[in-house]
């Protein structure tokens, strides 16, 4: 009887990629496959649904209307300091640190072309497309970005988190994970879901290899034995499943990342404050504060060639609503983070408060592009031209005037 060796990671990865839909029915995992981008440079995306209020993370304190706008909703505790203009909110210490190491920076007044309606369904499919507000939304910019990109088995680009991200949807194949995701089955489970797909190969090629990785997550494992790939797959798993939350997702994401991981994106939850918002959010901003401090601290010396971005589909009302919240708004704020990138800077050119300043005399005047910003990453981390950008990863977007300067 021959004894096969387990698959490597490439190899087990590469095999589920072919598997497709068949996967998908293991609940182990979401459906595996790869996509890639050369070079040496990484990007974080993370998308922050709910319609992230830009005005309460980097409060315009500077603004003589802010104050009045917000009564209540700022608390007592005084915001850390910016830049003489802007405040941070308090409970960001953490950021404000890579702020002062020059690895942190804002724009405000930012909007994607969608306008009015003012839904959060809407507003992130327009966001993750990269279109304009009436394009053809069937695929997400990160995607298309990996597809002008040679060499495109060099690397693997992720999406992490338990829902589907449009942002890196599309025709080049990504790897999808959850970090809560497991597999358990009794022995007559198992014996059951074998007699019923064994006329199916793909499907029980699939539930087998699930099985035994599951098997394998559950098993002690040698710290020390870091030699096999798929074993430091399944170590990172199981050290992401201990430590549970927006940590497990980071800390995942850092990992792939010094293998041949170059582009992630996933999603934090929880930004829609229409009632109680200084709790509500103040817990929000500890949980992108905690996925960007893991990121950093887990990337370790690579942190210098990454740059993160936390954008979101639109910002809030500037005046606080009668439930000490704020409703859907237009402009926002877009949070960049990494050790490539240019910190100590609040991009953006800032539009005012006054009721005659506001956008439908409500909302933040958007006064630039959110794609801009992403735009000027895309260039500065993977050398694209103005036509690949303004064609194929954002149609529709003007860059005539140029590109703000985020990165070093």
């Amino acid at each position: 009887m021959t004894v096969q060796s387990p698959p490597t990671r490439r190899q087990f990865l590469a095999r589920a990629g072919a598997l497709g839909c068949s996967l998908a029915a293991c609940p182990l995992m979401t459906p595996i496959s790869l996509a890639a981008t050369p070079g040496d440079h990484r990007l974080v995306v993370i998308i922050l649904r709910g319609g992230m209020d830009g005005l309460d993370l980097v409060r315009p304190v500077g603004d003589p209307a802010f104050a009045g706008l917000r009564p209540t909703i700022l608390g007592d505790k005084k915001g850390l300091p910016l830049d003489g203009f802007y405040e941070l909110h308090p409970s960001a210490k953490g950021l404000h640190q890579l702020w002062t190491q020059g690895e942190l920076s804002f724009a405000h007044a930012v909007s994607t072309p969608y306008r009015d309606k003012r839904s959060h369904f809407d507003g992130q499919d327009i966001l993750e497309a990269g279109v304009g507000k009436d394009g053809r939304i069937s695929d997400g910019w990160l995607n298309r970005l990996v597809q002008t990109m040679p060499e495109a088995q060099l690397r693997t680009a992720l999406a992490v988190g338990r829902e589907d991200l449009l942002i890196l949807n599309g025709t080049a194949q990504t790897t999808g994970w959850s970090p809560e995701a497991s597999l358990t089955l009794s022995p007559a489970t198992q014996v059951l879901l074998e007699r019923m797909h064994k006329s199916d190969p793909l499907f029980s090629v699939s539930l087998h290899e699930a099985i035994d990785l599951a098997k394998r997550l559950d098993n002690s494992q040698d710290p020390d034995d870091t030699d096999d790939p798929q074993q430091m797959m399944m170590q990172s798993v199981q050290a992401a499943n201990r430590r549970g939350g927006i940590e497990a997702i980071a800390k995942f994401t850092a990992d792939m990342m010094q293998e041949d991981t170059r582009i992630a994106s996933f999603s934090i939850t929880g930004w829609d404050t229409h009632v109680s918002q200084a709790g509500s959010f103040a817990g929000s901003v500890r949980k992108l504060q905690a996925a960007i401090m893991t990121l950093k601290s887990e990337l370790g010396d690579l942190w210098g060639k990454t740059t993160v971005m936390a954008m979101t589909e639109f910002g809030r009302t500037v005046r606080q609503n009668g439930s000490r919240g704020t409703d859907h708004g237009t402009g926002g704020a877009v949070v960049m983070a990494g050790g490539a990138l240019r910190g100590e800077t609040v991009h953006g050119t800032w539009p005012g408060l006054d009721e005659a300043d506001l956008y439908q005399r409500r909302d933040l005047m958007p006064t630039a592009d959110i794609r801009l910003y992403a735009a000027s990453a895309m260039q500065g981390l993977f050398g694209l031209d103005k036509s690949e950008l303004e064609q194929t990863i954002f149609p529709g977007l003007d860059i005539s005037d140029g590109l703000p300067s985020i990165l070093l």
